[in-house]
């Protein structure tokens, strides 16, 4: 419940003040992620960091270096069609999960933007951090 209320209030700060939020995201870029759960089909929203690579918003299921991935991890394998808030924009996007050389360069870029996504990789052990591009699909509001 604890991550619950700390992502509502990163989200209530995020609309209020045009994407931005303060704090320890002070100098991330944050989108919010909707995602629709993968077994419950409960729709819920994450806070999380991006980075843009061309016209495609990438996220990184860090999890903080827990040992397994992230729920909206999962419920984008299984919903890959879904929004994100970017600002003050909705966009309609897909999800694809990044394999290989590409995810290894997006990775690699965001530890040196961030190092602390070095630092989740080691905490993850074998669990590789999975990369997702989104890619705008249309206006969804």
């Amino acid at each position: 419940m604890a991550d619950q209320d700390f992502n509502s209030q990163v989200i209530e700060e995020f609309r209020a003040n045009d994407g931005r939020v303060g704090g320890m995201f002070e100098s991330m870029s944050l989108l919010l992620l909707h995602h629709t759960g993968a077994k419950s089909s409960e729709k819920r929203i994450a806070p999380l960091a991006y980075v843009q690579d061309g016209s495609r918003y990438v996220i990184f299921a860090s999890k903080a270096g827990a040992p397994t991935n992230p729920a909206w991890y999962h419920n984008l394998i299984v919903h890959p069609q879904t929004t994100i808030e970017v600002g003050t924009k909705t966009f309609a996007v897909t999800a694809d999960e990044i394999l290989g050389e590409e995810r290894q360069r997006l990775f690699d870029a965001q530890v040196q933007r961030a190092p602390g996504f070095g630092d989740y990789q080691d905490k993850a052990g074998a669990r590789v951090i999975p990369v997702i591009a989104l890619t705008a699909t249309g206006d969804a509001g």
